[in-house]
């Protein structure tokens, strides 16, 4: 569902990703895990057009987005959730989630998406900047659900939110990937929280991805050591 060949990504003339190649089949979920600084964000970026990439190929459903804008890319069928969420403070937790529709033909917030999210049902009058981070991060989820995406792009969904809406949110993606045949890939540094909801994980460091395993044959220290600083 999603191709990534060869890409390498670059900020002025210093290069961040170094010819990263990787595959999300249909109804699975990657997790990209490294410490600060190794390229995770600057790849997510990259995905959806917002960092200058110079070489490589990306494909959606093999189409070839790699040229396209951002918002081209949405309608192709990526979808983004920014590290520290931007959900739009000043309005209301409908008004975010409709921002997302913009790609599709529908013009409420489709109630499969309160139903997996049933806190923002009860505050979907309230303004965004008036929730929680968890909830924060809920909203952003929904918002990009509402485009109906092929692939799901998450870039660290679990920073600053407390436990018991990480588990939630880990409930939540793996729903998403069963019922609905999504493709997510998320970056994280939370060992803990990759091995509970993907069915690979890939280490980048350096721009480089340097190691990859399924969940079930993974080795924790050894990915545990890549995480250490």
């Amino acid at each position: 569902m999603l191709a990534i060949d060869g890409l390498r990504v670059a900020y002025g003339e210093g290069e961040v990703i170094h010819g990263v190649s990787m595959r999300v089949a249909q109804s699975e979920i990657v997790a990209i895990m490294g410490r600060n600084g190794m390229g995770k964000t600057t790849l997510m970026k990259a995905l959806m057009g917002i960092a200058r990439t110079t070489a490589g190929v990306v494909r959606i459903a093999s189409k070839d987005i790699t040229g396209d804008k951002s918002h081209e890319r949405v309608a192709a069928g990526l979808a983004y959730v920014p590290q520290g969420r931007m959900i739009f403070p000043a309005m209301t937790v409908e008004e975010n989630i409709e921002t997302g529709l913009t790609v599709t033909a529908e013009r409420a917030v489709p109630e499969d998406i309160y139903g997996l999210f049933p806190v923002l049902l009860e505050m979907k009058r309230r303004r965004g900047g008036n929730l929680s981070g968890g909830q924060q991060q809920q909203l952003a989820i929904a918002r990009a659900l509402a485009s109906r995406p092929k692939v799901l792009l998450l870039d660290e969904p679990t920073e600053g939110i407390q436990p018991s809406i990480i588990r939630e949110l880990g409930r939540v993606l793996k729903t998403i990937r069963d019922t609905r045949g999504l493709s997510i890939l998320v970056s994280e540094q939370v060992l803990s929280f990759a091995l509970d909801i993907a069915d690979r994980v890939l280490v980048l460091e350096n721009g480089e991805v340097v190691h990859e395993e399924i969940r079930a044959t993974i080795y924790e220290v050894k990915v545990a050591n890549f995480l250490s600083v």
